[in-house]
């Protein structure tokens, strides 16, 4: 039987013991609308600087799952979690206190990404995290091992050494957040930790002990009261490869990347595709002479005519929003869609669908 150890008396404990020492936190906001260069959304997102790792260690969108089941590429621990199907979308449901593990095949490397996308429910306690994050298959909490924890009022850590306690968002901002998507981030580079909820950063803290193991544990709220159910939508995590994108075109000639994202068969850009379009951005402007085909690529989801298209379409969205959001010269840009004609893996799990979703930058 899992022991879950939120509770009202343990948080107001834990309050009690620690000492304020957190950085100063932005609150959350609403999941916002597709369109990276759609005015109130690019200044919006303007200051989200999180890159997803570029080699994928783990993803499931849990698309090759069974209805009813629980999610074959997650280790099961305990609670009530099973796959369903809402809205025509996969997703895993959470009606009790649930436990699981990722598992990566290899330690988490120094340099890596994790992203959870959570449909909140409508009502849930305020005292219960929605959801629990630690490197390794078992609590740990000690002095080298930070769990992290989030609810739409309030995130905090708890172990790696740290005197601090959790943060909390406002009523007004953190209601809107229920009945909706929210995209955590995590970026761990080496030692430095940055957590995001949409496009607000939570934590920007230079040193977090966060233990490197083959295993990430996942403990979800969750209940079978009326509307407090929860969701997973999405689990990716991925190395963050240390490529500069102009050292990437001069040594291999391409540079890509699974940062710029589109909604679902759409060719609008999502807004958290801005840190990448800065970075291509940024190196265009530091070199003058360069000159980019921009290729999209799909995967075999769909007709072959219709990704090929769509897939020409992203490409020239992101030539635009390079030309109008951040003042490139278009003459220097050019596009191609490839559909899913070159895959990078085979499109047989979504892992390899996720790795085949992809833009990359080719030096002209």
């Amino acid at each position: 039987m899992l022991e879950f150890t939120h509770d009202v008396e343990a948080l107001m404990l834990r309050i009690r013991l620690v000492s304020v020492a957190m950085l100063a936190a932005l609150v959350l906001t609403a999941t916002p609308s597709s369109g990276a260069g759609q005015g109130a959304d690019a200044k919006v997102w303007e200051n989200y600087d999180f890159v997803p790792g570029s080699k994928v260690l783990f993803y499931t969108d849990f698309s090759d799952d069974r209805v009813g089941n629980f999610a074959r590429g997650l280790k099961y621990r305990g609670g009530a979690a099973e796959v369903v199907e809402r809205d025509g979308a996969k997703m895993l449901r959470a009606t009790k206190q649930s436990e699981f593990l990722i598992p990566l095949g290899r330690k988490l490397p120094q340099r890596f990404t994790l992203e959870l996308d959570v449909l909140v429910p409508p009502v849930y306690p305020l005292t219960s995290p929605l959801i629990q994050i630690e490197g390794g298959g078992e609590m740990d909490r000690g002095d080298a091992s930070t769990e992290i924890f989030w609810h739409t009022h309030h995130v905090g850590l708890i172990g790696g050494g740290l005197n601090t306690n959790e943060q909390n968002f406002e009523e007004d901002v953190a209601s809107k957040l229920y009945g909706t998507v929210v995209h955590l981030r995590i970026l761990m580079d080496s030692a430095y930790f940055k957590m995001y909820a949409n496009e607000k950063r939570l934590y920007n803290i230079p040193e977090l002990k966060f233990k490197r193991d083959s295993l990430i544990r996942i403990q979800l709220g969750g209940s079978d009261e009326k509307d407090q159910e929860l969701f997973v939508t999405g689990i990716r995590v991925a190395e963050s490869e240390t490529d500069v994108m102009y050292d990437a075109l001069a040594s291999k000639g391409r540079w890509v990347t699974q940062g710029i994202l589109f909604a679902t068969g759409k060719s609008e850009l999502e807004p958290e595709s801005r840190p990448v379009l800065r970075e291509i951005a940024t190196t265009m402007k530091g070199h003058g002479d360069l000159k980019i085909l921009i290729e999209g690529h799909t995967d075999n989801v769909g007709a072959p005519a219709s990704n090929l298209t769509l897939s020409d379409a992203r490409a020239a969205a992101v030539k635009a929003t390079l030309v109008s959001d951040f003042g490139i010269d278009g003459g220097r840009i050019t596009t191609k869609g490839l559909g899913d004609t070159k895959p990078a893996a085979p499109n047989t799990t979504a892992l390899g669908r996720a790795q085949n979703r992809r833009v990359e930058i080719v030096k002209q």
